[in-house]
């Protein structure tokens, strides 16, 4: 099969979905290209390397790779981060039609309002058919998170996801509460799959470990519970805080510890000044992180108490699985009900410390033996259910899928009504 990769994000920028997904498929013998823009992502500034020209491109461990303008911005602006996401798309949909090739099919990776419409200017004017990756339901996403008000903007990117899903040949999606919704919503419910997401195998798995870093960190002696991950709004932090001085009031040899970065970091930073069972430690390198997840008694994923997050489920999940590491899931539904399936940690209600602190706390008097038992059955799901060459297996079939009905429907059309059933 020959394949494009259509998506905003793509290497060295860190998505999971981008580079190594490339090459997975380039190594079961299919031909892939990606059309992208300049990487800015997370922090919303050109990487080394790189500046906006008219487009570029370059090639990533045998993936061509076409690089189109956009407005570097990732920050609290939604004029900025409007800018950012519509230069793509105009970009994209403006050039690529003339710089990539025709593939067999197109993978288009979030969000709608960037690659929607190159993705459906290519198949209109080249006959691509395209599968859409849902990692985010529009505009439920921007609500929750904040960033955006007023009923009007909300109403017109809701009816363009509409148009941009009736365009699409098939929607994948990340948990079967994202397919309920969309079906809902009309999508016909044959037209979209489930297939979760999975994580950077190539960097995180088990380890064991390094007592000596856990000794230059201070975190010796310490039953440390990490949160790992974006620290923005949709993440809610403030209440870990407030859980974080009910533990200290009951066990003071559990510690918190927050790592990376997001919009939300230095306030948060700010206000656990102080508190002696609270650290902040800066991003690490991909190829760092299990060996900082291993220092963890426990991985904490949390979401504010929203009816969109219920249906979802976080990224932070599928890690933590992987390195083999205990869960609190305080997230509601069905990140929970995964977890309780699993076997793979304890859950809590988002938003509540009391039972958050609860949870750590019956946590932290778990032998460790039964701490381990819940990574164990954390990382055998994970491998059996969520992993990337269960993943890419079943995205191989439904390219393939996909393909061949759009042949048959050309063929259809080709020759005429009722000639071909």
């Amino acid at each position: 099969m020959r394949i494009l990769f259509l998506s905003q994000f793509f290497s060295p920028e860190p998505f999971f979905k981008a580079l190594p997904f490339a090459t997975a498929l380039a190594n079961r013998g299919h031909s892939v290209e990606a059309l992208t823009g300049f990487p800015n992502y997370p922090g919303g500034r050109l990487y080394s390397g790189y500046r906006v020209r008219a487009w570029q491109r370059e090639t990533l461990e045998g993936i061509p790779i076409t690089r189109v303008p956009l407005y570097p911005s990732h920050d609290r602006s939604i004029i900025r981060r409007t800018l950012n996401y519509t230069s793509f798309a105009v970009s994209a949909s403006l050039l690529g039609p003339f710089l990539v090739g025709r593939p067999d099919v197109a993978y288009v990776y979030h969000p709608p309002a960037t690659v929607g419409l190159p993705a459906w200017v290519l198949k209109t004017l080249k006959g691509i058919p395209f599968v859409y990756d849902i990692q985010d339901l529009w505009p439920d996403t921007i609500d929750a998170s904040e960033m955006m008000t007023g009923s009007l903007p909300l109403a017109a990117i809701r009816r363009w996801c509409s148009f941009i899903y009736r365009q699409a040949d098939h929607l994948t999606v990340i948990s079967p509460g994202f397919r309920k919704i969309l079906v809902s919503r009309g999508v016909p419910e044959d037209k979209i799959s489930v297939i979760y997401n999975w994580c950077d195998e190539a960097n995180i798995h088990p380890v064991e470990p390094d007592e000596g870093l856990r000794m230059r960190l201070g975190l010796s002696g310490s039953f440390v519970v990490m949160f790992a991950g974006t620290m923005g709004l949709a993440q809610g932090l403030d209440v870990i805080l407030d859980v974080a001085a009910l533990c200290a009031t009951v066990n003071r040899s559990i510690r918190f510890v927050f790592v990376g970065g997001g919009v939300e970091r230095s306030r948060l930073e700010a206000k656990a000044a102080g508190r002696s069972n609270v650290q902040f430690l800066p991003p690490c390198p991909m190829e760092e992180v299990s060996r900082l997840l291993a220092l963890a008694d426990v991985q904490l994923v949390h979401l504010k108490d929203k009816p969109l997050f219920r249906i979802t489920i976080p990224s932070k999940t599928q890690a933590s699985m992987a390195a083999a590491k205990p869960l609190l899931m305080a997230v509601s539904g069905e990140a929970a009900e995964l977890v309780r399936r699993s076997g793979a940690g304890l859950t809590a209600q988002p938003d509540n410390a009391p039972d958050i602190a609860r949870a750590i706390i019956e946590m932290a008097s778990l032998s460790p033996e039964r701490l381990r038992e819940m990574g164990s059955r954390g990382r055998s799901f994970y491998l059996q259910e969520m992993s990337m060459e269960v993943g890419i297996s079943r995205y191989e079939q439904l390219f393939q899928s996909v393909i061949a009905l759009a042949r048959r429907n050309g063929e259809a059309v080709r020759s005429g009504p009722g000639l071909v059933p």
